[in-house]
């Protein structure tokens, strides 16, 4: 289970229908299709430089996809890791609320397009909290 500092899928705050509506949907482009994602979090996004600018999803999809390693011999970046990553960056990006549920929603979205790349049953435990 995630520690309460990092990715937790169970405290994404995300309607069910908003999520799988992402999920199923086309990408737009708008950042703010992303469930968790309003005008403040998408002006922190924006913020930086470079490779650190992120201004739409297409964009934020790529980030995600950049920290699923680097592999190496005997290290490779399975899906607990990455979602780590991805979350570790958003709070550098300065995003305080809703991470988990971006992280879930870029997650599960880009499963669906590269089956393997996260694997929701290792958040699973015997408590079931709802």
């Amino acid at each position: 289970m995630a520690d309460a500092q990092g990715y937790d899928p169970k405290r994404s705050r995300v309607n069910d229908d908003t999520m799988m509506d992402f999920i199923r949907g086309s990408v737009g482009g708008e950042i703010v299709e992303v469930p968790g994602i309003g005008p403040a979090a998408a002006k922190k996004l924006a913020a930086g430089d470079g490779d650190e600018k992120v201004t739409n999803t297409y964009q934020l999809i790529g980030k995600f996809l950049m920290l699923k390693g680097p592999d190496e011999d005997d290290n490779k970046v399975e899906s607990m890791e990455h979602c780590e990553k991805f979350w570790y960056w958003l709070q550098d990006k300065g995003i305080s609320a809703h991470r988990s549920a971006i992280v879930k929603a870029i997650a599960l979205k880009v499963n669906g397009l590269l089956p393997g790349v996260y694997d929701p049953d290792l958040y699973d435990d015997d408590e079931d909290e709802e």
